[in-house]
């Protein structure tokens, strides 16, 4: 069975394409390359099989953003492509890459998170760095200036997980609080109002969580009881508690136990449980739950056809999940080929992805 941490996700989305990271630990792209964010030296053809991503070798960890990528090897370099308007590849530059370049000045990193316009990296000393848009604070160093090279989050210390989202980031401390900032519009920071915040803020009542998921403009937290908490946008029922009212502050997916890991999609959100099931809530328009439909769910219900499940991950409107024999699996939009199984067909129910 792979091996699969929270730190070290095997797989990613983006809103448009995947990333895969293989017991080889190399790395396979497919979907959208727009902006080079398949790394494979091309732009604006997509891929609808994978491909690797070449002159990267003993990667342990990728990230997916907008339409950027993230990758951290063994030696605890980060190294960035795609998209890079804001510079959100930390490079010093606004260039696009079409290939990997190391990200400057980052040293003893151990995670690393990407979000639409920026992008996150926690280091072993417990310190989060942060590069990209900062409009509305989401780098969390205090102020709303772009940065093209990574600064340090303001008083953060301790962290051991990191997220981000559209325009806002999260950190899970060692003692298993959440801290949010960035952009608040919909409550996607948890701490009870709709502002923003430019350095962090505790997410209240939220006690002993070991996992945490941000994606579009909602938060997921993971508890150590196998419950799943959420809070931001529910416009589509991603927060999962039956309803779709916003949420300032953490509510309880409702009917959900034994829960090991979650991801949050653009409007969807997935739990993987203890059994190796996966299930899915939020908007269905692209069948991006997985259940055979395309009709909203605003509480969780169980991803058809898929057993033995280790990893998930969700992105703009497409699924993914790895399974323990090593064989990955998609549904959803697929527009770009984002599903890797060589067409641009959506699916309503989980499809094998077209590894080699």
């Amino acid at each position: 069975m792979p091996t699969v941490s929270p730190a070290s996700p095997p797989l990613a989305a983006g809103r448009g394409h995947s990333l895969a990271l293989r017991a080889d630990r190399t790395i396979w792209a497919w979907g959208n390359n727009e902006f080079g964010q398949l790394g494979d030296g091309t732009k604006r053809k997509k891929r609808t099989t994978p491909v690797p991503v070449p002159g990267l070798t003993d990667v342990v960890a990728v990230a997916a953003g907008g339409a950027h990528s993230l990758a951290l090897c063994a030696d605890r370099t980060v190294w960035a492509w795609g998209w890079n308007e804001f510079g959100q590849l930390g490079d010093g530059t606004d260039t696009d890459r079409h290939t990997p370049v190391p990200v400057p000045g980052l040293t003893d990193v151990v995670a690393v998170a990407a979000g639409w316009w920026h992008s996150l990296a926690l280091r072993a000393d417990g310190t989060v760095w942060a590069w990209g848009r900062n409009e509305c604070g989401q780098l969390g160093d205090g102020t709303t200036t772009d940065c093209y090279t990574p600064v340090p989050v303001q008083g953060l210390t301790g962290v051991v997980v990191v997220a981000a989202g559209w325009a806002h980031s999260l950190a899970l401390r060692a003692d298993r609080t959440v801290w949010a900032w960035g952009w608040n519009g919909f409550g996607q920071l948890g701490d009870g109002t709709d502002t923003d915040r430019h350095t962090p803020v505790p997410v209240p009542g939220l006690t002993d969580v070991v996992a945490v998921a941000a994606e579009g403009h909602h938060s997921l937290a993971l508890r150590a009881d196998g419950t799943v908490w959420a809070w931001g946008r529910n416009e589509d029922g991603q927060l999962g508690d039956g309803t779709t009212t916003d949420r300032h502050t953490p509510v309880p997916v409702q009917g959900l136990t034994d829960v090991v890991a979650v991801a949050a999609g653009w409007y969807h959100s997935l739990a993987l449980r203890a059994d190796g099931t996966v299930w899915a809530w939020g908007n269905n328009e692209f069948g991006q739950l997985g259940d055979g439909t395309d009709t909203d769910r605003h509480t969780p219900v169980p991803v058809q056809g898929l057993t033995d499940v280790v990893a998930v991950a969700a992105g703009g409107r497409h699924s993914l999940a790895l399974r323990a024999d090593g064989t990955v699996w998609a549904w959803g939009w697929n527009r770009f080929g984002q599903l890797g199984d060589g067409t641009t067909t959506k699916r309503f129910t989980p499809v094998k992805v077209q590894l080699p």
